[in-house]
């Protein structure tokens, strides 16, 4: 299962951790990945998602439908 959110593709970034003497080492950014259920109005059913909870706060404000016609997305 990757860690990629399901409706805007936000997935894992790599950097570096710096220390104090500037020692750069390898880290992984993750995202903060919830699975929650979505009310669909126009399949009137839940759809379960994958999805970032910066997109959860976007689609709490505009809509499942409505976010996903926006973004090209066709919920099954």
């Amino acid at each position: 299962m990757s860690r990629r959110c399901e409706l805007t593709g936000k997935g894992v970034q790599v950097g570096h951790r710096v220390s104090h003497s500037n020692i750069k080492s390898k880290h992984r950014f993750l995202p903060n990945l919830q699975t929650k259920r979505f009310w669909s109005t126009e399949l009137k059913k839940f759809v379960t998602l994958k999805v970032a909870t910066s997109t959860i706060r976007t689609i709490d404000k505009l809509g499942l439908d409505v976010f996903a016609r926006k973004n090209g997305i066709k919920l099954k």
